[in-house]
């Protein structure tokens, strides 16, 4: 992974990085792809401490009760009550999809490998353009590797499902029970489900109880490694509108084209349900390894402050910006702050 020294200013220093699933490169020479609930309280959180970050994939021995019919079909995993058929539509021609969703459908098998495999993945119409595209949920997944790590807004589960596949336990938060569900029964398709707690909750609220509950690390705390963030952006039009606090969707859009589209700086006060610094700062009591997934146009000075604002270590430490490109588009960035900075392990 091609990395350099950016000359941004501030206390931070930045580490630049550009993803390509098979390729080392500098961002500036991105490569083609190679292929293209319930309830629950703080207390009934069962999180795994773990000293050290797993080097493998853990394996499930969680029983559960399948049914019959189901299990033949699906697979010796699935469990019938957390099927969300029918919750919304499963497209699997163009014809059935309304027209402000077909670019997106169009990219189906880029945000699921295995969108079509029985009964189908599902996603809302803020989750067709809000997923995390599947190689890039693997790449931040592979990074954030640890025992337990926190996806604080799920959504329809493509980075929860990534996050399974390397880390011990998996706390997913949604506020809605649509994406709640539709998260699990995805997870079920991947055979991940067992290894995700789906949590129907405010991230703030929980955040905050959090925060009070166990305000300093102990082997009482429940404790949790990564906290993972992708916020809502505050809608498609995230990158072109001014840089500003704005109604409208809650998404967090992946699609709007870098050529065509006018990009402006985006700012962390457009982030929703608060203000991203805010978020930031809420999150950096929990734990102080925080991998951020934002906008590609963000403004990269306001990142290097946070680190400044939630009290760095003599303005020594740094932030890992990650670029997230598919095929010839940058859709993202990945803002890694922590122990999960290359060369600040020491910090996990």
């Amino acid at each position: 992974m091609g990395r350099k020294k950016s000359g941004l200013s501030g206390l931070a220093q930045f580490a630049m990085a550009a993803f390509t699933p098979t390729t080392t490169l500098p961002a500036a020479n991105p490569v083609e792809e190679a292929s293209s609930p319930q309830p629950a309280t703080l207390d009934e959180l069962q999180t795994t401490t773990s000293a050290e970050r797993p080097t493998k994939k853990r394996k499930s021995n969680k029983g559960a009760a399948i049914d019959a019919s189901a299990a033949s079909e699906y697979g010796s995993g699935w469990i019938e009550k957390y099927d969300a058929t029918g919750l919304v539509p499963h497209y699997s021609k163009p014809s059935q999809v309304p027209t402000h969703l077909k670019k997106y459908f169009w990219q189906r098998n880029r945000y699921f490998s295995l969108y079509s495999s029985p009964p189908g993945c599902l996603l809302d119409e803020e989750g067709w353009y809000s997923v995390t595209p599947e190689l890039i949920a693997d790449q931040i997944a592979e990074r954030c590797r640890c025992g337990t790590i926190l996806d604080a807004f799920c959504g329809v589960g493509g980075n929860a499902i990534a996050f399974a596949k390397t880390c011990e336990r998996v706390i997913a938060l949604d506020i809605s029970p649509t994406r709640l569900a539709l998260a699990r029964h995805n997870a079920q398709i991947y055979g991940v489900a067992d290894r995700i707690e789906f949590i129907l909750a405010d991230y703030v609220s929980f955040a905050k109880i959090y925060a009070e509950r166990w305000p300093n690390p102990s082997a009482e705390a429940r404790q949790i490694d990564v906290v993972f963030l992708s916020p809502p952006w505050g809608g498609p039009s995230y990158i072109s509108s001014p840089s500003k606090a704005r109604p409208g969707s809650s998404a967090t859009p992946a699609e709007p084209d870098l050529e065509t589209d006018a990009v402006s700086d985006y700012s962390l006060d457009s982030i929703r349900p608060i203000h991203g610094a805010e978020l930031f700062l809420l999150s950096r009591k929990i734990t102080r390894n925080i991998a951020y997934f934002l906008p590609r146009n963000t403004d990269l000075v306001e990142i290097s402050n946070l680190v400044e604002q939630s009290g760095g270590t003599g303005g020594q430490e740094m932030v890992e910006v990650e670029e997230e490109w598919m095929g010839s588009k940058l859709k993202a960035l990945t803002c890694y702050f922590g122990g999960l900075v290359q060369g600040q392990e020491g910090m996990f």
